[in-house]
C-alpha cells in the first residue's frame, strides 16, 4: 500500500468511529481538492453502516481512479506529416527544462525523430542546461542569441523541423510566475507564431508542475490554461513520498489530464502516466 493510502488506513484503523470532519480535512490536505474529498466522504456516509479502514481506502482509491480518463497512448503524430509541436510551460523550479529533455529522450527511444528548441532566451543558464541535455542525449537543439525573441526561436526551430522532416519539436519556454500578466501574454504570442506555419501548432501545450507544491499547482494550471489552453500536465518530483494528489484536483476541476510523470533526476525516471500505477504505487 502506497504512502498516502497507508497513512489514511492507519488513521482510521486506530479509531472506533470515523471522524468525518477529520477525514475530510485529511483528504483535502492530501491535495485531492475539495470536490473530490467531499464526494469520498459523502459516498462513505451513504453506506449507512460502521465504516472500516478498508472501506475508506477502497472508496478513496475508487474515486481517484474514476477521476482520471483511460490511460492515453503516446502523443500521436499529425496525419499530414507535419512535425508534432509540443510547448513546455511552467513556473521556475518545477523541472521544466529537465522534463523537456526527458520527454525528448522518451520519444527518441520509441524511434521518433526529435528536436529541441531553447526558447528561454533571457536566462543563459537555461540554454546551457538544455545544451548539456542535448549533447548527452544526442538530440538536435535550436537556440537563438541572448535576449532573442522566444517566439522567433520557436519559429526558426519549427522551420528547420519542417525542412528536416523531424517528427517532433519540443519547445522549452522560460519559467514564469502564473501571476505575471506580461510573461503569460508572451506564451500566447509564441503559440500564435507557431501557428503561422501550421495552424495546428502547437499541437500540445504541457504544463510542468511540482507535486510537492500542493494546491498551488492547481492555481498554476488554472492561470496557464487561460493564457494557452493546456492539453496535459507533466508531474515532477513524484519520488515515492506519497505526494501528487494535486493531479486529481487538476483533472477534476480543469479536465486537464496528467500525461507524463517524473520520479527522479535520471533521464530514465520519466514515463507515460498510468492511472493504475499512479493509484497503486505512487499515491
Amino acid at each position: 500500500m502506497a504512502g498516502f493510502f497507508k497513512n489514511l488506513y492507519n488513521k482510521v484503523a486506530n479509531r472506533s468511529d470515523v471522524d468525518w470532519e477529520e477525514l475530510e480535512a485529511d483528504l483535502i490536505a492530501a491535495d485531492l481538492g475539495v470536490r473530490t474529498s467531499l464526494e469520498i466522504v459523502e459516498s462513505l456516509r451513504a453506506l449507512g453502516r460502521k465504516i472500516s479502514a478498508e472501506d475508506v481506502v477502497e472508496a478513496t482509491r475508487q474515486h481517484i481512479s474514476e477521476v482520471f480518463p483511460e490511460d492515453r497512448a503516446n502523443l500521436d503524430l499529425p496525419e499530414d506529416g507535419q512535425p508534432l509541436v509540443i510547448l513546455i510551460v511552467g513556473v521556475n523550479g518545477t523541472g521544466k527544462t529537465t522534463s523537456a529533455a526527458k520527454l525528448a529522450r522518451l520519444l527518441a527511444q520509441q524511434g521518433t525523430s526529435v528536436a529541441l528548441a531553447a526558447a528561454d532566451t533571457f536566462r543563459a543558464a537555461a540554454v546551457e542546461q538544455l545544451e548539456r541535455w542535448s549533447e548527452r542525449l544526442h538530440i538536435p537543439l535550436v537556440k537563438g542569441a541572448k535576449n532573442a525573441d522566444p517566439a522567433s526561436v520557436c519559429y526558426t526551430a519549427h522551420q528547420q523541423a519542417i525542412s528536416n522532416g523531424t517528427q517532433v519539436l519540443i519547445c522549452d519556454t522560460a519559467g514564469r510566475l502564473h501571476t505575471s500578466h506580461n510573461l503569460m501574454e508572451e506564451l500566447g504570442k509564441i503559440s500564435r507564431i507557431l501557428g503561422k506555419q501550421d495552424e495546428g501548432a502547437p499541437h500540445h501545450t504541457l504544463l510542468v508542475v511540482d507535486a510537492t507544491t500542493g494546491g498551488n499547482a492547481l492555481n498554476q494550471a488554472r492561470e496557464f490554461n487561460k493564457a494557452v489552453p493546456l492539453s496535459g500536465v507533466i508531474v515532477t518530483k513524484l519520488d515515492g513520498s506519497g505526494k501528487g494528489g494535486v493531479t486529481v484536483a487538476i483533472q477534476k476541476e480543469l479536465d486537464i489530464a496528467p500525461r507524463f510523470i517524473g520520479t527522479g533526476e535520471e533521464p530514465e525516471q520519466f514515463e507515460v502516466f498510468s492511472r493504475k500505477k499512479f493509484v497503486d504505487q505512487i499515491l
